[in-house]
């Protein structure tokens, strides 16, 4: 049983590793596009983004984007080495993709996103830092 217990854990990690490998990807199309992909598909405009929820200090939708991926990095890396460069990995993109806003067409860098980003990535680190903690 415990074979298979292993067995089962390591098919379910895999997957999550793909899978955030695969949510990487789909972020950093819609992130570097110049206009907004989603705007386009609900709207037929690249020039509307759609809103989540109301932004309030941070940009919301900046906000839910990173805090998903950080939580799919974090369960497809937390039990290996490589948290700690996940960890940079997650800050580093979050603020990189930001200031290619800069020079990409229809696209604004903005301090509102930059903070959404961050902050999504850092409430994660920090339930993960904390449950580690109490483990």
């Amino acid at each position: 049983m415990n074979k298979i217990n292993k067995i089962i854990m390591k098919k379910k990690n895999t997957i999550l590793i793909k899978g955030f490998y695969f949510c990487n990807l789909i972020l950093l199309i819609f992130y570097l596009f110049p206009g907004s992909l989603l705007g386009y598909f609900f709207y037929k405009n690249l020039h509307i983004q759609p809103q989540i929820t109301k932004d309030f200090i941070i940009s919301s939708n900046h906000f839910y984007i990173f805090f998903i991926l950080s939580i799919i990095g974090i369960l497809a890396y937390r039990n290996t080495n490589k948290i700690k460069l996940l960890i940079k990995y997650l800050f580093l993109m979050s603020i990189i993709l930001e200031f290619f806003h800069i020079i990409i067409p229809n696209r604004e860098f903005e301090w509102f996103d930059l903070l959404g980003n961050t902050i999504g990535v850092a409430v994660v680190i920090i339930v993960y830092k904390i449950k580690k903690k109490y483990e």
